[in-house]
């Protein structure tokens, strides 16, 4: 199978940005979908993102920033979504772009439409009207800032074809950069958007100053709630010790690069969520993603303590505080 060569990658925010960067800087064309000529003409004269992340450098030998979407679609063979989950049917609506026959999807969206909870690749393939197993998912654990800082990182491509994951495993070579093959995308891609609940969940225990202690029960509450999710809605043998899982769900509890984190915490200190977003420069995934997940489990018939006390908080403005402490119950 020969080499990966050229990727759309179609978004504009931080991971996106980040994602360029992996793939450039691995001597990868790059087609870069951005929201209008004023940003594509921005990175052409400054060779750096028009907002996120703009301390980068970017190589423009390897880097073609367009602002049409059909462009972008038709120009390479692989063509890899990672915009914010609520921007998605926006993106396409309206539109009506055919994807030839031998194209790959990519996604690396980690939050559900926010009308119909539906997965970004589920969405995705039945807009294109391709089998969602050919739909590959690009996971973490990692976060756009410390890609920006080349610091050492763990980037997982799940698919189940085989040759199709490898093709793309290999061909990105990065110093800092280790690419873990998995076959398990609906997996990956569900907790990838139930690690940004956490992460709020997290921020809203930190805002209320509640420690480490108490936060260490949370989200080893939270592993056992992913396990029952994937469990419940994919239900596969799969090891969710692997980073793609669990250290996914880790970094976004811990990491002061966590925006869910950030959004949790501006929560907990009594912020009501329109004013925590109006504080946010970036997209909080996890507030769409606890409704989502809220529904699928609630029509799985599953109890998740976690994920219920988050969306209690964020959409029936329960109070932090006796939420915490209704929770309190549940943990052990």
């Amino acid at each position: 199978m020969p080499s990966l060569q050229k990727i759309s990658i179609i978004g504009s925010g931080s991971w996106a940005t980040a994602l360029v960067k992996i793939f450039s800087e691995s001597g990868i064309r790059v087609i870069w979908n951005l929201r209008s000529t004023a940003h594509v003409d921005h990175v052409l004269e400054h060779k750096s993102p028009p907002h996120y992340l703009s301390h980068l450098s970017l190589d423009l030998k390897y880097i073609e920033p367009i602002a049409s979407l059909e462009t972008a679609i038709g120009a390479s063979d692989h063509i890899l979504f990672a915009l914010p989950s609520a921007y998605l049917e926006a993106t396409l609506a309206g539109q009506e772009i055919a994807l030839p026959p031998g194209k790959k999807l990519l996604v690396s969206i980690k939050g559900v439409l926010p009308e119909t909870s539906e997965l970004p690749s589920s969405y995705l393939a039945r807009y294109f009207q391709v089998s969602p197993c050919k739909v590959m998912v690009v996971g973490g654990p990692c976060h756009a800032e410390e890609v920006a800082l080349g610091r050492r990182t763990y980037l997982t491509i799940a698919g189940t074809e085989n040759d199709e994951v490898d093709q793309i495993r290999r061909a990105i070579r990065s110093p800092y950069l280790k690419v873990v093959a998995n076959n398990d995308p609906t997996g990956v891609e569900l907790a990838a958007i139930m690690k940004n609940v956490v992460g709020i969940a997290a921020g809203i225990s930190r805002g209320m100053n509640f420690g480490d202690n108490f936060l260490a029960v949370i989200v080893s509450n939270a592993l056992r709630e992913i396990e029952q999710l994937l469990h419940s809605l994919n239900p596969i043998p799969r090891d969710l010790k692997d980073s793609a899982y669990y250290g996914d769900l880790l970094v976004t509890a811990y990491s002061g690069f966590s925006r869910n984190n950030v959004f949790g915490q501006l929560i907990g200190r009594g912020y009501s969520v329109v004013m925590a977003q109006s504080r946010m420069q970036m997209v909080a995934e996890g507030y769409p993603a606890a409704k989502g997940l809220f529904r699928l489990a609630d029509s799985a018939g599953l109890k998740l303590p976690v994920l219920s006390a988050v969306y209690r908080i964020l959409y029936r403005h329960s109070s932090p505080v006796n939420e915490m402490r209704l929770l309190e119950q549940y943990l052990r």
